[in-house]
């Protein structure tokens, strides 16, 4: 079988290191890609959204399935274009990935198929917003401010007050922080609690659910410092307990099931749900259309039925014929970014230590990196590696994966010293 995979990320190097251990799997394409990747799949130079070359590149090599990483050539319709070409395609449509791309269409997705989530406005231009939050929001009251589109999941702020509000607005819809994704922003109730991941596989007509992960946004440890992509993560969450998954199973799942049937969506692919769960309750605050980063890069390592067969029963809609079966393990991963990320940071740096790194103390994923002409590797993102230990349990992941670190090195790398912390903090309650 050939493969070809969309993106060039952590996430994606994830997703070819599990591919790559199927037998059922000869040759592995990935447009773009990065100096880990290029170790076990053929990089083609294709941009994401270069629709009409990737679906040429797959005819003419005849390859079996594409699978989508990121979310924005699913927001611009692949899946619609490749199965129009007869191609085979893992992801959703562009109408079920508006789920992440407009999360007003998401919200009131939710309100009307009865999924809990928090209490919400919409706005659409900024003197709209800033009237109400200024004669119908208490100066002291917290709430969460959204971008409605796509922001590399950074378009979301916590303001304490009316007046951290005022400021993310004025931001978002006058200053363009993150461009046309602000062009709409959503006011949303302030929840507290924790939140935990809970991806799913979901062939249109059944579902299948993963093991619960926790991601870390903030930059700095203690949760403080601006929203990044994710700092790190790990699964299972213990927060995610068995009595939350049954709540998810039984009530969540099969309401957004209803949904998607009765809204016509064709949704093959990956759907993540992003929990807040407060007084042991969930409630959804976004979805995400693709496997998330770096949550991918500890719940893949933790999947011991073959990707391919998974892919396959998705495509074909029979997710109730496959029993997908999940090692017991623990896996902790830890983010090396550039330092500056999320902001100014620098590129080009030489990487030392990756080949001292054995895989059974951690898997090395690359995310932001490039070799140069002499083969060196080079950082050429925020986020450089992802670094993933499996252990026992999560203490044990925790202790090992910080123990490998040291030996990667790249001048002004920054990592989180804290990541799983809050797992340890729920066991021990």
């Amino acid at each position: 079988m050939k493969f070809l995979v969309i993106g060039n990320g952590g996430r994606e190097h994830a997703i070819i290191w599990k591919l790559a251990q199927s037998p059922k799997v000869d040759k592995i394409y990935c447009t773009l890609g990065n100096a880990g990747i290029s170790k076990q799949a053929e990089i083609i130079n294709i941009k994401v959204d270069d629709f009409e070359s990737l679906a040429k590149f797959a005819t003419e090599n005849k390859i079996d399935y594409t699978f989508v990483g990121p979310e924005v050539p699913l927001a611009l319709g692949v899946v619609d274009f490749f199965n129009s070409k007869g191609l085979k395609i893992f992801g959703p449509s562009k109408k079920g990935a508006l789920l992440e791309a407009s999360k007003s269409f998401a919200k009131d997705f939710m309100q009307k198929y009865n999924v809990p989530t928090a209490a919400y406005h919409t706005f659409t231009d900024y003197n709209s917003a800033k009237q109400f939050l200024e004669t119908e929001w208490e100066e002291n009251k917290k709430v969460v401010v959204k971008a409605d589109g796509l922001a590399a999941g950074k378009g979301v702020v916590m303001c304490q007050n009316r007046q951290e509000a005022l400021v993310a607005i004025k931001d978002m819809m006058q200053d363009k922080s993150f461009g046309s994704a602000g062009d709409k922003i959503i006011f949303e109730q302030w929840l507290e609690g924790q939140e935990t991941s809970v991806l799913v596989f979901v062939d249109g007509k059944h579902f299948s659910i993963m093991p619960a992960a926790q991601d870390h946004k903030r930059v700095n440890d203690g949760d403080k410092g601006l929203n990044t992509g994710g700092m790190g993560a790990y699964a299972p969450a213990p927060i995610a307990t068995p009595e939350l998954l049954k709540q998810v199973k039984e009530q969540v799942m099969p309401n957004i099931m209803n949904g998607l049937q009765k809204e016509n969506i064709d949704y093959k692919g990956i759907l993540y749900i992003g929990f807040m769960v407060d007084n042991g309750k969930p409630y959804v605050l976004e979805f995400n259309c693709r496997f998330g980063d770096p949550e991918t890069q500890v719940i893949l390592p933790l999947l011991e039925t073959d990707l391919v067969d998974i892919v396959e029963h998705t495509i074909n809609a029979t997710l109730n014929e496959i029993d997908i079966k999940w090692s017991k393990k623990s896996a902790v991963c830890v983010v090396l970014a550039s330092g500056g990320y999320p902001e100014k940071y620098e590129k080009n740096i030489k990487i030392f230590g990756l080949d001292t790194v054995k895989e059974n103390e951690a898997i090395v994923f690359h995310a932001g990196t490039k070799k140069d002409e002499q083969g060196n590797v080079l950082t050429s993102g925020g986020r450089v590696l992802v670094l993933t230990a499996i252990a026992d349990d999560i203490k044990s992941a925790i202790d090992k994966v910080y123990a490998v670190i040291p030996k990667v090195t790249f001048d002004k790398m920054h990592y989180r010293k804290d990541i799983a912390q809050r797992a340890l903090k729920w066991i021990n309650k």
